[in-house]
């Protein structure tokens, strides 16, 4: 079974989904970089560490991988094919990272978590040449 390309310029209702939860999920991540840089004592774990790091470590990694989203989320918006594939690539880190950030703050996690597989979802079933 083959698949055609859609035809230029055609929407995909799944693209525009994924660029713009991809572009939400960037803004919670820059503001969780930002909580973990500036309020230590936000993410609170029983034993007081997290899995791997320290929380201004987490305020980094969080901080940058929300800026690259947000302009993977404006990049697949515009249809850009690139973008279609650093999205998926994103949503995966973020699934990564935020499993090693359960022990701090377990229901936002799992909230993002799932809007990654979402995300990673609305990227892979929309076809190929389709714009969001």
């Amino acid at each position: 079974m083959t698949t055609t390309p859609a035809p230029r310029g055609t929407y995909s209702g799944w693209l525009g989904f994924a660029g713009v939860l991809g572009t939400l999920l960037g803004v919670f991540n820059v503001i969780d970089g930002l909580v973990g840089l500036f309020k230590h004592d936000f993410y609170t774990t029983a034993n007081g560490h997290l899995l791997v790091f320290n929380y201004t470590a987490w305020g980094w990694i969080w901080l940058i991988i929300g800026i690259i989203q947000i302009v993977v989320g404006i990049g697949i918006l515009s249809g850009q094919t690139w973008a279609r594939a650093a999205g998926v690539l994103i949503a995966a880190l973020v699934m990564i990272g935020q499993f090693a950030f359960l022990a701090a703050f377990p229901v936002w996690s799992v909230i993002n978590i799932v809007l990654a597989i979402l995300v990673i979802y609305g990227l892979i079933t929309a076809p190929h040449g389709a714009r969001g």
